[in-house]
């Protein structure tokens, strides 16, 4: 497949083994969080980690959105469907992850509740007009990739006048989260982990752009490579990131040029902040309170706000017991030092966000089978270039 296939060539991937290992110093070792999920579910399908040197390592970061969304927030969400019996729309993910004791909006339709499960924004409005005398709830979650249709739908449901239709919003911000996590006590000189690069978000930056990156680049001296998703993606931004590592340099990156820009998409980024702007604090499951890192309706559509339209009451949510999904979000643990990863919790019944999520870290682990022997599958590691 053009442009897919050249990037999954094995000779180029050796090729690239080899020069990571050559460059690699002895005396040095890498620690790199992959911010993305997408980029953790590469890692492990490719087996990209295997082809590392052993002083280079992978951190699992905060970028799957649907794991980072905090049990409160969807614990208000089956509220919406349960209390106030309205239509709830969501994507798929988002059905089977567990809230307080358990209860998922899986559950909550099993016992009755109009949950739907849908593919996109179109298909709320669609069903908001099929229902006429009906609430409909969009149930808005993701990165900054997604909040471009969750403000098309907005605009096109004041255009048609559906009286009936409202979102529910919880989009999140990526550099706040950076930002964040490189001012935890986590990543702290003494802290007990160990963050010298970032592999930037791609889908993320075709909207922002790479430019979002560079404060934090400057501030905390850290090297930013916003890479593609294909295994030779992943391995050529190791290879940039190591390269500045042993040169000193802190910047922002691109090798997915191909599709990233500094500036991003100013049409959409138009489009976004029309409908919505920043919150000023919003919380992330394993991150706690994060200033400036969600996006909320502005007021001029507050009609389609369901934060507005219905009265959630404040509950008090919980984790599920011995989980460790809020410290492997964080990138301080990996799922198999969950004692739950693999007995209590599989994907068939999951204790916590990120064995549910395609783009999970234990989703990953469990699907491509490093949990079985540790850390590795087997693969031989490339021997330094002469």
């Amino acid at each position: 497949m053009k442009y897919v296939d050249e990037f999954r060539a094995r000779d180029l991937a050796e090729k690239l083994a080899r020069q990571i290992a050559h460059e690699a110093r002895p005396d040095q070792d890498y620690h790199f969080m992959e911010f993305c999920g997408g980029h953790t579910h590469a890692i492990f399908r490719y087996g990209v980690q295997d082809l590392m040197p052993d002083n280079v390592e992978f951190v699992h970061g905060p970028g799957c959105p649907v794991c980072v969304l905090p049990v409160r927030r969807l614990d208000d969400a089956v509220e919406l469907a349960e209390k106030f019996g309205v239509i709830l729309c969501t994507y798929g993910d988002m059905m089977r992850v567990p809230g307080t004791k358990q209860r998922s909006l899986i559950r909550a339709k099993a016992d009755g509740a109009d949950v739907r499960m849908i593919y996109s924004t179109q298909d709320a409005l669609k069903i908001a007009r099929e229902n006429p005398d009906r609430e409909v709830v969009f149930f808005a979650i993701g990165f900054e990739t997604t909040t471009p249709p969750t403000a098309v739908a907005i605009l096109q449901a004041e255009a048609e006048g559906l009286k009936n239709f409202s979102v529910f919003c919880n989009h999140v911000l990526t550099p706040a989260a950076i930002a964040h996590l490189l001012d935890s006590d986590d990543f702290a000189p003494d802290g007990p982990a160990r963050i010298d690069g970032f592999l930037g978000p791609s889908h993320v930056s075709t909207v922002i752009g790479s430019k979002p990156y560079e404060g934090a680049a400057e501030k905390y001296d850290k090297p930013v490579v916003i890479a593609g998703f294909e295994p030779l993606d992943v391995m050529q931004s190791v290879l940039m990131l190591i390269r500045q590592v042993n040169e000193g340099r802190h910047e922002v990156e691109n090798e997915y040029t191909r599709v990233v820009t500094r500036e991003g998409n100013k049409k959409a980024q138009a489009l976004v902040d029309k409908v919505l702007e920043v919150r000023d604090d919003f919380e992330w499951r394993g991150l706690g309170t994060v200033a400036f890192s969600a996006l909320k309706i502005r007021d001029a559509y507050a009609f389609f706000d369901a934060e507005k339209r219905f009265d959630v009451s404040e509950k008090r949510s919980r984790e599920t017991k011995s989980c460790e999904c809020p410290a492997i979000l964080r990138g301080v643990k990996k799922p198999t030092e969950c004692k739950l990863f693999g007995t209590v919790c599989t994907p068939d019944n999951p204790m916590g966000s990120c064995m549910v999520s395609s783009e999970g870290a234990c989703a990953a682990y469990w699907t491509y089978g490093r949990f079985r022997d540790g850390n590795k599958t087997g693969a031989k590691r490339p021997e330094a270039a002469e």
